[in-house]
Formats: C-alpha cells, structure tokens, sequence
C-alpha cells in the first residue's frame, strides 16, 4: 500500500495468473499450455526476422497476420484485431464495448479475469450462476436483470470448467440479445469445439476472441485476437491507438503469420491432444474421480473421497504441478488438469494411483 497509489489501484485485486516454478525436474500440467511446440514454419519466420530491420517500428496495424485470419476465417480484413495476446484484446473491449449504464454479465465460474477488467475501468458487473453440471444456461443470460445489460461475455469452451455451448444456444442468445455485445472468448475451441466466428456474418453484436497461446503454440509470443462486425473493430482501434499505437513486435508478427498459414500442424496437434485427453479421462475416472466433460485442453476434476487442496500439494511434492482454485467455493474440491502428453499423462496417473492407495 502507498499513499500515492490512486483511488483505482486501491480498489483492485490483480488477476493472479497460473505458476511458472523453476523446479529442475517437473510435469508442468498448470497453465494449459500447449505440450508441442510450434511447427517449422514458425521457427524459420522467427529466425529470419533477426536482423538490421529491428531498428525500425514494426507494423502498426498487423496488416499481413489480418490478412491470414481473415483468409483462415473467411471474413473481409477490417473484421480483425490483433493485440498482445486475448488478454490485452479483452482489455480493449471491456473499455471500448461494453456500455457503463447497465451490469455486464458473464459466468460465476469462468476466467476470473472478466471481473479484474470490471474493477480496473469501473463497470458494474453480475456473475450468472453456472447449472447444477456446471454448464452456461443462456436463458439464465437472457432473464438476467429484466433482459437488460451492458454486455454478456463468456468462454466457450468455459474456463476452468471446460464445458461447450452449443452453436444453436449462441445464436438464440444473440437473437434475444440485440443491444449490447455479446463477446465469446474461443481461447480453447480448436481442441473440441465450433467456432462461432461464421454468426458475425449475421449478428453485428457479436465479437469473437481467439489466442494462439494454446492450439497454436505461442503463449511465449503474446498474440490474440478478435473478430466482429467493422465498427466493433473500429472501437477496439480507437482504444489501442490511444494506448499503444504499436502492440505486436517484430517477432511477434512473424511467428503468428507463420502460424496461422500452417493449419496442418495446428490441427495434428490438436488432435493429439484431444487423443490424449479422452485418454486421461478415463484414467481418472478409473481412479474414482468426477471428470466434467471437456472441450478443451484441459479436465475439471473432483475425487469424492480427497481433499484437492491436499492432493495438488502431494502431486507437487513428487513434482507435478496442478491447478487449484480456492475460490468460488463451490470448485474448492476441483482440481484442473492440463492434457499434456501421453507420457507426462501417465505419470500423473501413475502418481495418483499410490497417492490413492494410501
């Protein structure tokens, strides 16, 4: 604390984001990070961006990677928005699109970052309590506060909870919501689930985010971005350009471009992961877990008979690292797990199998 701190800052309570220990030997299953690394496309991109050239600024506006999500999404350039990874996108839209007169809505149980953004910009907010099976119930979204807000905002697949939301339920969402912004944070969907980038075509309320953190590979690059109609993407530039007139570096840039023009590796690992993580599943469920059904790269996992704060730290005793959640309480006793691969799989398995046993 310090008394030249803001009134703002007096009030926050920072996102506090997944580990990243130094411990010489680990099974690193915290953060959902992706257990393959990018392809060679990306790495040659990389390598040849070192040079004279990094004296100069980088491009501003990203043209090039717009260009090559809009060619992989099938929409017009001025539909996309790049930024230092989805947070940063998602910061932009909390101030640029989500109105101030009316609660923003987003899950109980979802990316505790939605209410971090509130607190930062001063938006009132109202978490919608997940269904008994811990899924997004949209017409608990569509009846919330007499059918008035200032914005509904939720992952798809959810976070940390895994669980998808159909297509057909977004578009009656977007139907019965036409006068604020609906924003799907995608961040997971290429690991089991359908994009609804192809409704933006219809819905000009809609705005959709994507990382390439995870099925692409490049947490270590920081790249995001959304999709909308061209005056959502309008106001997220007037936001950034106020900001920080030049968010993706030269690196950053390149590799992204690289990445999205190699779809074939993006979908080869993608499927690898999915492979292992129906795999795990299982395994777990052998092993008397509760495991939520998942989209995403990762499980949502209970045991009825342990304590999970009790069982992550026993795990990181024998060096594989979990996460936790202590609040909400009602996910206190989960534990989520990120798919990492089938060896690194096994030996947590293997691990909870004599942590079990005694």
């Amino acid at each position: 604390m310090s008394r030249f701190w803001s009134e703002v800052v007096h009030g926050l309570t920072p996102y506090v984001p997944g580990e990243q220990p130094r411990m010489r030997r680990l099974v690193k299953l915290n953060t959902n990070e992706n257990p393959y690394g990018p392809g060679r496309r990306v790495l040659d991109a990389l390598r040849a961006e070192i040079g004279d050239s990094l004296r100069l600024y980088p491009d501003p506006g990203s043209g090039r990677l717009c260009e090559a999500i809009a060619d992989r999404f099938g929409v017009p350039a001025a539909q996309v928005f790049v930024g230092n990874g989805s947070d940063e996108v998602l910061a932009h839209v909390f101030m640029a699109l989500l109105r101030h007169d009316a609660p923003v809505l987003f899950p109980d149980i979802t990316y505790s970052f939605y209410p971090v953004y509130c607190r930062l910009y001063g938006i009132e907010y109202r978490p919608v309590p997940l269904g008994e099976q811990f899924d997004v119930c949209v017409d608990d979204y569509l009846a919330a506060n007499g059918g008035r807000n200032g914005g509904i905002v939720f992952p798809n697949p959810n976070a940390p909870t895994g669980r998808l939301v159909s297509i057909a339920d977004i578009r009656r969402l977007l139907k019965g919501n036409p006068d604020s912004v609906v924003v799907i944070d995608e961040a997971y969907v290429d690991f089991g689930g359908e994009s609804c980038v192809p409704l933006t075509r219809e819905f000009p309320n809609l705005l959709v985010t994507h990382t390439l953190s995870k099925s692409r590979s490049l947490a270590g690059l920081r790249v995001g971005f959304a999709i909308g109609h061209a005056d959502l993407i309008e106001g997220l530039n007037r936001v950034k350009d106020s900001f920080n007139s030049y968010p993706l570096d030269r690196f950053a840039q390149a590799g992204a471009l690289a990445a999205m023009e190699d779809q074939a590796h993006c979908e080869a690992i993608c499927r690898r992961v999915v492979a292992t993580r129906e795999v795990l599943a299982r395994d777990l469920e052998s092993l008397g877990f509760e495991v939520l059904p998942s989209a995403a790269n990762f499980v949502f996992v209970r045991h009825p008979g342990r304590d999970a704060e009790s069982l992550a730290g026993q795990l990181r005793a024998a060096g594989i690292i979990v996460r936790h959640f202590r609040q909400p309480a009602r996910i206190a006793q989960f534990l989520r797990i990120t798919v990492g691969t089938d060896e690194q799989c096994a030996e947590l398995t293997d691990a909870l199998r004599t942590l079990l046993r005694d």
